[in-house]
């Protein structure tokens, strides 16, 4: 029996993917000894990064990945941390 895919399971398996693609990228890019090796790699992190969020653009365009607004005060409280954290360096 074959089985049918829907486009939202598709696209959500091409995104799980393509998360996992830039973590391992990422590790590869940190420990490369090479610096060749280190930019190819570093490209290919980028490209899956485009890839990433042209899946992720498609499944919210289609209702798949819906992202609730923000509440204005969230918005302020969070970038106040992260500005505190930012000026700790």
């Amino acid at each position: 029996m074959q089985q049918t895919y829907t486009d939202k399971e598709v696209l959500a398996d091409a995104l799980g993917s393509t998360k996992s693609a830039t973590e391992h990228y990422n590790t590869f890019a940190n420990e490369c000894v090479h610096e060749n090796v280190r930019c190819a790699i570093l490209d290919c992190l980028k490209k899956e990064h485009e890839i990433q969020q042209d899946v992720f653009c498609l499944m919210h365009s289609k209702g798949f990945y819906p992202t609730p607004a923000a509440d204005t005060n969230k918005i302020t409280e969070a970038k106040q941390r992260f500005s505190q954290a930012a000026s700790g360096f």
